[in-house]
C-alpha cells in the first residue's frame, strides 16, 4: 500500500469510531433533551465549526445556485431522515443493538451503487460483506438468539435510518465530483438546519425551556457536532470519493464493534470471549472485501522483474 491508499483506509476508520462514540454520547444527552433539540443543537455547533474551519483554511468552494436542490436532497436523507431515525431509535433501543441495524447499510448499499452509478461489487466484497456481517452477529446474539428483547418502533426508526443513509450515499458521491468534502459537508449540515428548526419548534421547543443549561450536556453535544458530525463526515466523504460508495460502506460494520468495545470501557457492559471472537470476524471481512487479487499478482510480477 503506498500512503494514499493508508490515508483513504485512515480515514474511513476514523469516521467510524467517531460515529462509534456517537451512540454513548447520545445516551449523555438524553438524559437532559429530546431526540430533534438533540440533533439541531448538534448541527448548529456543526456548522459554525465548519464554516470557521472552512472560511479559515480557504477551502469552502462557492455554492452553484444550481446546486442548491442537490444540497436540499441531500441534507434531507442526512441528515434530518437518517437523524430522525437513528436519534429516536436509538432512544427506544440499546445501543449495542442500534449499532448493529447500522451495521446493514453494507448489505444494501451495492444496489444503490450499481443501479445510480454503475459501479459493480467483485466477489471478494461480496464475501467479505457476508464475513463482516456473521462477526456482526457474533457480537451482538453473543449470549443466543432470540435474548434480545427490543421495541419494535425503535428497531423501525433504525431501518428508517439505513435507507436514508443508502439515498445520502448515491448523493455524496455526485456532491463529491463538484465540491471538496469541507465543502460538501458544510453546505450539508447548514441545510439540514432548515428541516430540524421548525421541527423543532413544534414538537420540542415547550421541552426545551423547562431544562436548564447545564455544561454535563453541553460537553456530549461539542463531541457530537465536532467530532460526529463534522471530521466523521468529512473523512467518510474522502473515502466514498477514494473507495466509491459499496467499499466504503462496509466499514460500517465496525461501528457495533467498536461501540461494544466503548460500551466495555465506559458503561461496564460485559466484553466476553464470543464478543472478542465476533469482533476479530468483522475485521476479516473488511480485509478480505477490500481485497484485490491483482494486488498479488503485481507482488508476483514485481519480484520476478528484480530477479
Amino acid at each position: 500500500m503506498n500512503k494514499k491508499t493508508i490515508a483513504v483506509y485512515a480515514s474511513a476508520i476514523i469516521a467510524m469510531v467517531f460515529w462509534s462514540y456517537s451512540f454513548i454520547w447520545y445516551k449523555e444527552v438524553f438524559v437532559y433533551y429530546k431526540p430533534i433539540t438533540l440533533v439541531l443543537f448538534r448541527l448548529i455547533i456543526s456548522s459554525i465549526f465548519l464554516f470557521a474551519l472552512t472560511i479559515s483554511l480557504k477551502r469552502l468552494d462557492p455554492l452553484n445556485p444550481k446546486d442548491i436542490k442537490n444540497f436540499l436532497l441531500l441534507a434531507f436523507f442526512e441528515p434530518f431522515m437518517y437523524f430522525i431515525g437513528e436519534s429516536f431509535g436509538v432512544s427506544l433501543i440499546p445501543s449495542s443493538l442500534a449499532a448493529v441495524i447500522v451495521a446493514t447499510i453494507p448489505l444494501f448499499s451495492p444496489i444503490g451503487a450499481y443501479y445510480f452509478h454503475n459501479e459493480r461489487i467483485s466477489l471478494m466484497n461480496f464475501l467479505g460483506i457476508v464475513v463482516s456481517v456473521i462477526g456482526v452477529a457474533i457480537v451482538i446474539f453473543y449470549k443466543g438468539f432470540g435474548t434480545i428483547d427490543a421495541n419494535p418502533l425503535g428497531v423501525a426508526l433504525m431501518f428508517l435510518a439505513v435507507v436514508s443513509a443508502l439515498f445520502y450515499s448515491v448523493m455524496i458521491k455526485k456532491m463529491a465530483a463538484r465540491y471538496n468534502v469541507f465543502s460538501v459537508i458544510t453546505y450539508q449540515n447548514t441545510f439540514g438546519i432548515l428541516f430540524f428548526l421548525p421541527t423543532f419548534l413544534i414538537f420540542e421547543y415547550s421541552h426545551f425551556k423547562t431544562v436548564p443549561f447545564s455544561w454535563d450536556v453541553l460537553v456530549p453535544l461539542l463531541k457530537l457536532g465536532i467530532f460526529a458530525s463534522s471530521f466523521a463526515f468529512i473523512f467518510f466523504t474522502f473515502a466514498v470519493k477514494k473507495l466509491g460508495i459499496t467499499k466504503a460502506n462496509i466499514f460500517t460494520n465496525t461501528i457495533p464493534v467498536v461501540t461494544a468495545v466503548l460500551a466495555w470501557v465506559y458503561l461496564g457492559e460485559e466484553l466476553t470471549l464470543t464478543k472478542i471472537i465476533g469482533i476479530f470476524v468483522v475485521i476479516a471481512g473488511l480485509f478480505l472485501s477490500q481485497f484485490n487479487p491483482r494486488m498479488i499478482t503485481n507482488i508476483f510480477n514485481r519480484n520476478d522483474v528484480e530477479d
